[in-house]
């Protein structure tokens, strides 16, 4: 068995463990339970009461968060003519078609965090789906990278996208930002997170739809939020 360290005995020991805390509880004691020395990422998990084997209950999408994430992400755009004149434009990391495809194939090439790319670089890039599928890197129209306005894509990933997308389980894990984040950016951020996937609701889900929410930072300890302490 894992033996915890002394740091994160310390962390845990603010947290009680079958506590609901108020997103304002929660957020204050993620920044007070943070023990690395760089600046960690706080992340944010919601257990969903869906069934991911049915097609109607697979959830995936991007949003903005309204502070970023703190974090500086690398574009891939793949498009042609004027398409890729405008990614560019807007500061997009790398532009190309097939010559960029090629290279991920043949160099195993991977300076980059998200791909965006044009519907009809999409036959092209399929070709390549074995290798960034389980890198989670091939672009889907749910997650807006796959468009007909890269430089939109672009521009939306340079603000704090993120993409989530709810695994086998029915758990959405992901980023709301960082630990040196002032505590109402983080809130404002998280809430933005969790009305989103409220509004993302199946139809078909019976019952609790979301049954748990914790946060935590880089290697601390989780904490249980209360999901009715969120602002409607």
């Amino acid at each position: 068995m894992k033996k915890s360290g002394k740091k994160y005995v310390e962390a845990s020991k603010k947290v009680e463990k079958n506590k609901l805390y108020t997103v304002s509880e929660a957020i204050k004691l993620v920044k007070e339970t943070s023990i690395t020395k760089f600046d960690g990422t706080v992340e944010a998990v919601f257990k969903l009461n869906i069934d991911t084997k049915k097609s109607d209950q697979q959830l995936r999408g991007s949003l903005v968060l309204p502070h970023g994430t703190g974090k500086t992400k690398k574009t891939l755009v793949l498009a042609k003519g004027p398409q890729a004149e405008a990614a560019k434009k807007a500061g997009a990391d790398y532009v190309g078609d097939v010559d960029l495809i090629e290279k991920i194939q043949k160099e195993n090439w991977f300076d980059f965090d998200t791909i965006i790319a044009t519907p009809e670089m999409m036959p092209a890039l399929g070709k390549i789906g074995k290798i960034l599928g389980p890198k989670g890197l091939m672009p889907n129209p749910k997650t807006g990278t796959v468009t007909l306005t890269p430089e939109k894509v672009v521009e939306d990933v340079k603000k704090g996208m993120i993409e989530y997308r709810a695994d086998s389980y029915g758990n959405i894990h992901t980023i709301i930002g960082k630990v040196s984040f002032d505590e109402n950016a983080l809130k404002e951020n998280f809430e933005y997170l969790m009305n989103t996937i409220i509004k993302a609701k199946p139809s078909t889900v019976k019952g609790t739809y979301i049954t748990n929410i914790s946060i935590s930072s880089t290697m601390g300890p989780g904490i249980k939020v209360d999901k009715n302490s969120f602002d409607k």
